[in-house]
């Protein structure tokens, strides 16, 4: 009987690697299924951030009114969006990341979770006490906390699962990414590039907490997972393996120890290849002569296989940083026509202010083109190499330390930072909140000090000269051929995440604190436009309950170009030269994190 059992089960087992093996999470796919919850933070696993629901459309979204509002007791910075599983929403805040259940058919506070944590850890937090949301998956909330601990919640209770920690914040190694459910792995990074922090991403397994793997974006093969026979790049025009020692031998001695690369952005999911994609940040410090080289693995585009986390290929977008451009922004995964051709794609915004289209089954370049007309510190890219052709005006490791190099395009804070992108596969198009910033940016010297900011520069950042005035645009792009379509101007950047719908709606949210949505075909008109209680950094996200579409956003002014006000800063230089560059913003909006709902009226 006993053998019998056992044949059977591997029976099982073998019919289940041939057929489950590239499943996502069930519970996650059945959910995200139902256009009626929005059980991701991005909606689905492809980033896509769209909606199936057509009840709010461009024909009536001029009606929208609010439905109902929620305050969440915290004053910083709002980034991510709740999520809404049947009838509950699930909503985060800023530190001290706090989540509340809230029952959508009473709107009574099921449960509140506070966790108790060391204020100490704020001030090891760079850019404000932000964070992107919670995870849910089989009954659980995942929340990634500031200090670090990776907690999952019972999704009726609130209570504590399991927790274990991520990191270490007295060294800077902090968090503010929202965790993602893969599989039966719930995957988190790090923050801290800005105290030398050497960036990974890790596994936890959903069900214990025990960490499954774990990749860093620097160092040695192996603690990489790199196999330099197996994992490949874009070289000489072609898909290559990287060869040994890929990324130490970019790295002047045990520089790659403090090395930045940190992971605190969205993370996608392509379950046919079983792989994720994400991105890694700047290298520390940002001093470029004391790194010389290209620093790999920092500023890169990464596929992993889940299950392993072995690095299928890694693609870097900005060899030798020398501006922060900062290289996490999500991973947009759509199946498009590239230059005519049916493409598994990956299309990504960077903060050098290219837009990448990558073939995603195997890391081929396809497009980089610019996706601001604004941005100078490079030329083109040079599509056999993949590297970005430097203006020497604009390259401050050439023009050396304790010298200002003026007028770069766009500011360290990117041609887009965090502020998620979304696809609509009705248009083809892909919908852009875009900062349209320039700085300028001086280097010195600065030694390394364990759980110390290591930086050495100051910034200055100010509007794109000789364009319309403001310090956004909201724009459409044509990923296929590298081309805007259409450009919006705002008056600030636009840092809220982007949501399209099937109802052929566009919504994104303003620094000053506006939620607008625009025509799908024509983001020029604008459909809707409301005042909420503070500037948005939050993604607008949709769902429907009781035969009823609501939009919602989070509002709360921070991040880091609102750090002047989250923080109470005023030196123009402060927070990284943010502080200057976004002064007038405190006469548009005040601190304050809430929700707002809308819907239709009378349905």
């Amino acid at each position: 009987m006993k053998i019998k059992s056992s044949s059977k089960y591997l029976m099982s087992a073998v019919v289940a690697a041939a057929s489950g093996m590239a499943m996502a999470n069930a519970d996650v796919e059945k959910n995200i299924a139902d256009s009626k919850n929005w059980a991701m933070q991005a909606g689905d696993m492809y980033n896509q951030r769209y909606s199936k629901l057509t009840q709010i459309n461009a024909g009536n979204v001029g009606k929208m009114q609010v439905a109902w509002t929620f305050s969440t007791g915290v004053l910083r910075g709002h980034e991510g969006s709740p999520l809404v599983i049947g009838d509950t929403m699930y909503i985060h805040s800023a530190f001290p990341n706090k989540v509340f259940a809230v029952d959508l058919n009473t709107n009574k506070i099921k449960w509140k979770y506070e966790p108790k944590q060391d204020p100490a850890v704020i001030p090891q937090m760079c850019c404000d006490t932000v964070n992107r949301g919670v995870a849910y998956a089989e009954g659980k909330v995942f929340l990634q906390q500031a200090d670090s601990m990776l907690v999952a919640l019972d999704a009726k209770t609130g209570k504590e699962v399991w927790k274990t920690k991520n990191g270490d914040p007295k060294l800077g190694a902090v968090n503010t990414n929202a965790p993602h459910v893969f599989k039966d792995k719930v995957i988190t990074g790090i923050s801290g590039g800005e105290w030398g922090v050497r960036g990974y991403v890790a596994a936890y397994d959903i069900k214990t907490g025990k960490q499954v793997w774990k990749g860093y974006s620097v160092g040695p093969d192996a603690e990489m997972l790199i196999d330099p026979a197996k994992t490949t790049t874009w070289m000489d025009g072609k898909v290559a393996p990287v060869g040994p020692d890929s990324s130490l031998k970019t790295w002047k001695g045990d520089q790659w120890k403090i090395g930045g690369g940190t992971t605190w952005g969205w993370y996608s999911y392509d379950k046919a290849l079983n792989a994720m994609f994400y991105g890694t940040g700047n290298p520390s410090t940002w001093n470029p002569s004391q790194r010389p080289g290209d620093n790999k693995w920092s500023m890169s585009i990464w596929s992993r296989d889940v299950d392993t986390g072995k690095v299928n290929w890694v693609y870097q977008m900005t060899p030798f940083d020398e501006w922060d451009f900062d290289g996490i922004n999500e991973m947009i995964l759509a199946d498009i026509k590239v230059k005519g051709k049916d493409t598994k794609a990956l299309v990504h915004f960077d903060r050098n202010g290219f837009a990448y289209t990558m073939d995603r089954t195997n890391g081929a370049l396809l497009v980089a083109e610019k996706y601001d007309p604004k941005v100078n510190w490079a030329t083109h890219v040079d599509m056999k190499t993949g590297r970005p052709q430097v203006v020497a005006k604009y390259s401050t490791a050439q023009n050396g330390p304790d010298k200002n190099t003026k007028g770069i395009c766009p500011a360290a804070l990117g041609s887009k930072d965090q502020q998620p992108a979304s696809f609509d596969p009705k248009t083809g198009l892909f919908y852009v909140p875009t900062n349209h910033v320039c700085m300028d940016y001086e280097p010195f010297k600065v030694e390394y000090t364990a759980g110390q900011p290591y930086v050495g520069a100051t910034l200055a950042m100010f509007p794109a000269p000789g364009s319309h005035g403001g310090m956004g645009n909201y724009i459409t792009w044509d990923a296929g051929n590298g081309k805007i379509v259409q450009s919006k101007p705002e008056k600030f950047s636009v840092w809220s995440g982007a949501l399209n719908t099937a109802g052929g709606i566009s919504c994104y949210g303003t620094l000053e604190g506006y939620l607008k949505c625009v025509d799908a075909k024509d983001i020029t008109k604008e459909l809707y436009k409301f005042k909420t209680p503070s500037g948005i950094i939050g993604n607008v996200f949709t769902y429907e309950f009781k035969g009823k579409q609501y939009i919602g956003v989070y509002s709360g002014i921070g991040g880091w170009a609102g750090i002047g006000m989250a923080a109470g800063l005023e030196k123009d230089s402060d927070g990284l030269g943010a502080v200057g560059g976004y002064k007038e913003l405190a006469q548009y909006t005040e601190l304050g994190g809430s929700l707002t709902i809308f819907a239709l009226p009378g349905q």
